[in-house]
């Protein structure tokens, strides 16, 4: 298992990032491709492959601020759930934050993934809202 991350649009990775997405949230989850496909030159996307080199999940990081910043999109394929790539893949993402130095990770969690991103630390706030037709709540986490 490896991650990579790019901001290039033209790069395998950014292509298996896309197919992943297309497949989770578009097929998966019903949503449009032309909500879910936007920003994407301002993001950097990162994938985690798993021990045949297939990509199987990703998200991406969005600047908020000089100290801000969103991790989005975050998608593991059906048959790849419940390995743990999930987490792996946050964890990679809350160390380039970091190395990046960051002060703070935000991100719109549905609520049904709220317990997933409450075991790793962020917090709920906000009032929950609906986007692409999905409930989501705001989390937050500092970076130290």
């Amino acid at each position: 298992m490896y991650i990579t991350y790019t901001k290039d649009l033209n790069s395998q990775t950014y292509f298996d990032a896309l197919s992943i997405r297309k497949e989770v949230f578009v097929k998966e989850q019903q949503v449009p491709l032309d909500i879910e496909v936007e920003s994407e030159d301002r993001c950097c996307h990162f994938v985690l492959y798993d021990d045949t080199k297939k990509a199987v999940a990703t998200c991406r990081l969005l600047e908020k601020s000089n100290e801000q910043i969103k991790l989005q999109r975050m998608a593991v394929l059906k048959e790849a759930r419940k390995f743990g790539y999930g987490l792996k893949l946050v964890l990679e993402t809350e160390n380039y934050a970091k190395e990046e130095q960051y002060k703070e990770i935000v991100l719109g969690a549905q609520i049904k993934a709220l317990g997933f991103y409450e075991k790793l630390g962020y917090k709920p706030f906000g009032k929950q809202f609906l986007e692409a037709g999905i409930l989501h709540c705001m989390m937050s986490k500092q970076l130290l």
